[in-house]
């Protein structure tokens, strides 16, 4: 029996086979969205084992082993570094169909040479062997992503953040890879959550100015803004649960804020107005710079309320929305920007799949800039699916609604430095799909054509897109 992983994973035609071969496999990754620590990167971290670079922070494989019953303590309790290893392993045999399967075994290959497939009784022998390869200086977090034939990594950062692991990081000797901020401004979006008075609190240092207004309040998320631009930032982030719209006059907004900062819980009404008013201005400054705003929605967080209380966020306990509108405050909250000339390049994730063709449709009402190709974009698969059906679903969506031709292609959305085998799984379900099209006959066997497809979405529109020179 040959290698699960092979030269032609995923590649179901000649034609697919073709198209990875010769134009994705070797682009380089532009991975304009991730989680990844730029203290890890600065200071070039070394890991002592598999499961500090495997399972630390992986939320992904955490629900996976809570799914095949293994104990709490064996995945972000007290056991040692082989003991959560060993737990891993025996839950891998179970994840067949999810892409975790997939994601475990590229990652062995891609990394460490290892095309065993990881069980019960492997285990241990593949814990001695990425440990022994981990020792290697290559091995190290600048390593990793070297080998990853890594250009561009934008980072998700804080407004109050003073950014001077980036400043390091432009300082290092033989890591030519671009490490830049991205704004992501969610605490003080969230004007309900108990993390908004801190937030203000926060700002005020950073910026060494008291806030008494909603006008002082504007004026300093966008020094904000400024200083990751002077620091290399060109892309925002916003994590939106739901697309809010409301309509306001100005003089509401300063009661609005006040209330807000002094831990008082507002209306729905009044929270929407408060977050329509923020990311209007918000995005016009970004228009102004010349930045992408990218807005993920549709995600419900925390919801085990027991285990929150435990480990706190982002441990693996939330899941896709149902928000019941969307159509209506998405149009309306991108007309708005537009309609004070400040809608930036805007890629948009939707969490909830059946929002695809939604989401699409609606891009095409904006497409508005002459000489900006695809300045609206449907984001990649995102969270739950990134996925091979969830991947083949937004880029069909995409294909129906819009032109994907300019579509940017792959994020990692990870806190793995070796998830970039993500790239790699998508670019072969992307070659696949285009494949079956020429297989089938319904897009020519043109291969400039079909080079231009490849290229241009697995890097080439990325690198166009964002205002970063590479």
């Amino acid at each position: 029996m040959g290698a699960f992983i092979h030269d032609n994973f995923m590649l179901k035609n000649k034609t697919a086979v073709d198209l990875y071969h010769k134009y994705a496999k070797d682009m380089p990754i532009y991975d304009y969205h991730c989680h990844l620590s730029p203290k890890d990167i600065a200071e070039n971290r070394k890991f002592n084992t598999i499961t500090e670079l495997w399972l630390e922070g992986d939320h992904y494989k955490w629900r996976g082993m809570r799914a095949n019953g293994i104990d709490e303590r064996f995945i972000t309790g007290d056991a040692s570094d082989k003991e959560k290893f060993e737990a891993w392993a025996k839950t891998v045999p179970n994840t067949l169909g999810n892409p975790l399967y997939h994601w475990t075994h590229l990652e062995l290959k891609k990394y460490f040479g290892i095309e065993e497939l990881l069980n019960e009784d492997t285990w241990e022998r593949i814990w001695e062997q990425c440990n022994a390869l981990l020792q290697q200086d290559d091995y190290s977090v600048q390593g990793l992503i070297k080998r990853s034939n890594v250009k561009v990594i934008c980072t998700t950062d804080d407004p109050t953040d003073d950014l001077h692991y980036h400043e390091q990081i432009k300082g290092l000797k033989d890591f030519p890879v671009k490490v830049l901020p991205t704004y992501r401004p969610d605490k003080g979006v969230e004007i309900n959550k108990d993390t908004f008075t801190g937030f203000v609190g926060k700002l005020e240092e950073v910026i060494g100015k008291k806030i008494s207004s909603f006008e002082d309040y504007l004026s300093a998320l966008e020094e904000r803004v400024e200083y990751f631009h002077e620091k290399g930032g060109r892309i925002s982030d916003h994590g939106l649960s739901e697309i809010p719209f409301a309509s306001f006059e100005k003089n509401e907004l300063d009661a609005i804020f006040q209330a807000g900062r002094n831990g008082q819980t507002v209306s729905t009404e009044d929270e929407n107005k408060f977050k329509t008013a923020v990311l209007i201005h918000l995005a016009k400054c970004y228009k102004e710079l010349d930045w992408a705003m990218q807005i993920h929605f549709g995600a419900i967080r925390n919801n085990n309320t027991k285990m929150f209380g435990k480990l706190g966020p982002d441990a693996g306990y939330d899941s896709i929305s149902d928000q019941g509108e969307v159509a209506v405050p998405l149009n309306a909250l991108l007309a708005a920007f537009d309609e004070v000339d400040g809608l930036p390049k805007t890629i948009l994730y939707n969490l909830n799949p059946i929002h695809n063709e939604l989401v699409g449709s609606t891009l095409a009402n904006f497409q508005t800039e002459a000489g900006v190709q695809g300045k609206i974009q449907l984001g990649s698969g995102w969270w739950f699916n990134d996925t091979k059906q969830g991947m083949i679903r937004q880029m069909n969506a995409l294909a129906d609604q819009g032109l994907l031709m300019h579509f940017v292609g792959m994020l990692t959305d990870s806190r793995s430095f070796i998830s970039y085998s993500r790239h790699e799984y998508f670019r072969r379900i992307l070659c696949n799909l285009v494949g079956e099209w020429v297989e089938d006959g319904e897009v020519p066997n043109d291969e400039a054509l079909l080079k231009k497809l490849i290229e241009n979405i697995c890097y080439n529109n990325a690198k166009k897109y964002f205002s970063i020179e590479v």
